[in-house]
């Protein structure tokens, strides 16, 4: 049968074009893992099961991914699936497609491409884990005028700052390894939508490519999506923190902030303006990002009101989608990482803005209330009179305001302007909150070993995840070369 012109152009020619990309790898490592469990299990005799070793072995992968679409096949199933026939004979290549179908040789390529996605995102944001952990040791005295609503507020440190962003980091972790765990689940033998009446052993090619295990339900195993919706979720969570992130570091940037320099490496020159040094590297993370999160969100409206079932929507169409979700999201994140580890952060500046704008008098108010037991709200009070009176008179003596504003609660405060400054001092401000997830040095050397430990545990769990997939590639190799 000849497709049409028009179907082939629009369709087919670009999901083979997508296919010879995303699944060569995967797909040839399916028809061997097939072929150990079939002749294992006495389905496929030992000659016809060389004969395809041999056909399976002399395919070229990188011959595959540059062969063009010539209009012969449908996809890059049915053209593998020449180059088999044409090695070996059509009788000795039609058992390798006993008791399987392309709905679920298609549900495993995507699963193990997926996890594979996963595994490199997952890297990536470790490595900004690791720029903003080696930052927070550096700057855990480096006190700074945190915002709410855009507007000074407090002072926190550096570390403080970025060990909320490893925080968010470390539930990402958690979020993209349970999708990993969802994603590496084997669909290989559910077969069309059924499973077969064939005696086959779903447990040996679920080892044979790595996988965990196999699927469930055959239905659900070639109909499920919400694998797919839970590692983009994932993604575009991670990528939604990382994107604020970004903002502030843009904003840290600006000649007026002036918080932060960008190494030479990562900026560009204006074409006119001599004088410019243009953090572009954090604007094309922005950019990459913000474009990550909504192919995210359209992969979630592609599937979200399709029947269940084998349907392209889930399929063809989609995998480039979600492949450009994770290649965009480790790109944005590992550019992210290189930024920080380079970037030097303006102590100074950053010392001189904790002395605008009165951002340490809540802890005047806690001092008037912990020394002299009055409730916080009249403290407070008492607080923002002296603040309204150093405005209307800036020569007014700190101790005197506040001795007066005092008096009007009925209250005797005795202070003189030294200990004031000493409790009006960021330094004092943040040394003091040594609340649990608090910024006061000794928290956030506390915080920081947790979150070392913590980037330790996930890196190895990482590792241990490659390491596992190359071992099932080493025993499917293993496997084959016995047949």
């Amino acid at each position: 049968m000849a497709f049409a012109p028009e179907y082939v152009d629009c369709v087919l020619r670009e999901n083979f074009d997508d296919a010879q990309v995303q699944f060569v790898s995967p797909l040839i490592e399916i028809h061997y893992a097939h072929l150990a469990m079939l002749t294992a299990c006495g389905i496929v005799a030992p000659e016809d099961a060389r004969a395809l070793r041999g056909a399976l072995d002399g395919i070229s992968e990188d011959d595959a991914r540059a062969a063009g679409f010539g209009g012969g096949c449908e996809d890059l199933f049915f053209y593998v699936e020449g180059l088999i026939a044409e090695a070996c004979g059509e009788e000795a290549a039609g058992r390798l497609h006993t008791a399987r179908s392309r709905n679920d040789i298609d549900m495993t390529m995507y699963r193990m491409r997926q996890r594979e996605l996963i595994l490199q995102l997952l890297t990536a944001t470790q490595a900004v884990r690791r720029s903003l952990i080696d930052g927070a040791a550096r700057h855990r005295e480096t006190v700074f005028a945190a915002r709410t609503h855009t507007q000074p507020a407090q002072p926190t440190t550096v570390a403080h700052y970025f060990l909320a962003i490893v925080e968010q980091l470390e539930r990402d972790h958690v979020r993209l390894r349970a999708a990993y765990e969802t994603t590496n689940r084997n669909p290989l033998g559910a077969c069309a939508i059924t499973g077969t009446g064939f005696p086959i052993d779903r447990d040996l090619t679920s080892d044979l490519l790595g996988f965990s295990g196999p699927t469930g339900n055959t239905y659900g195993s070639i109909a499920a999506v919400d694998y797919m919706l839970e590692s983009t979720s994932a993604a575009a969570v991670a990528l939604a923190g990382l994107g604020r992130v970004v903002q502030d570091l843009l904003l840290w940037c600006t000649a007026e902030f002036d918080y932060l320099r960008l190494s030479d490496g990562f900026v560009q020159r204006s074409s006119i303006m001599p004088q410019k040094r243009n953090p572009v590297a954090l604007e094309h993370a922005r950019a990459i990002t913000s474009r990550a999160v909504g192919q995210a969100t359209a992969v979630m409206l592609t599937v979200h009101n399709t029947p269940i079932g084998d349907i392209v929507d889930t399929e063809d169409d989609l995998q480039p989608l979600i492949f450009s979700v994770f290649r965009d999201a480790t790109r944005a994140t590992m550019l992210v990482a290189a930024v920080l580890r380079e970037a030097e952060v303006n102590t100074e500046r950053l010392r001189a803005r904790t002395e605008d704008g009165w951002i340490t008098s809540t802890e005047l108010a806690d001092t008037l209330a912990r020394e002299h037991g009055l409730p916080f709200r009249t403290s407070h009070t008492i607080t923002a009179q002296v603040i309204a009176a150093k405005r209307r008179n800036p020569d007014l003596g700190l101790a005197d305001a506040l001795a007066a504003a005092a008096r009007s609660f009925g209250a005797s405060v005795s202070y003189d302007e030294a200990e004031l400054q000493r409790v009006l001092s960021p330094e004092h401000f943040v040394g003091v909150r040594r609340t649990h997830g608090g910024p006061a040095p000794s928290e956030t050397a506390r915080a920081l070993d947790r979150s070392g430990a913590s980037l330790a545990e996930d890196e190895r769990w990482v590792a241990s995840a490659e390491e596992a997939l190359a071992a099932a590639r080493a025993r499917l190799r293993e496997r084959c070369a016995r047949l």
